[in-house]
């Protein structure tokens, strides 16, 4: 919601903000094929740090990339800061809500594998 806000609002008119959604349908994906293909062995696992480092790395760049178009250097920004605002919380819902999926779902009564 805040992120159409950040987009539709008439002060703000305008669509950049969006190209943030990219980065909530690939945030999860890493860690989606870790969990699948990873055995539990009570050690440190390669493939699931690995998809830790990208999905972090992914998490990172959605807050980063409103706040570079906000403070890009040309005369005018891409998007103004109210609009930055909006996206910078409506990351902060969207990957709480989706850590609590990955929560949830590690949980002892929820079987993983059925996603």
């Amino acid at each position: 919601m805040f992120l159409i806000l950040a987009c539709a609002l008439p002060q703000y008119n305008n669509w950049w903000p969006f190209f943030v959604l990219m980065f909530y349908v690939l945030a999860p994906i890493p860690s989606i094929i870790a969990r699948r293909m990873s055995e539990d062995t009570g050690g440190s696992n390669s493939c699931k740090e690995l998809a830790y480092f990208v999905t972090a790395a992914l998490v990172v760049s959605a807050f980063g990339l409103p706040i570079v178009l906000a403070r890009s250097p040309v005369a005018q920004p891409v998007i103004q800061l109210g609009a930055c605002a909006l996206v910078l919380a409506g990351n902060v819902v969207t990957f709480l809500t989706i850590w609590g999926f990955f929560i949830m779902a590690d949980s002892d009564d929820v079987e993983y594998s059925m996603w």
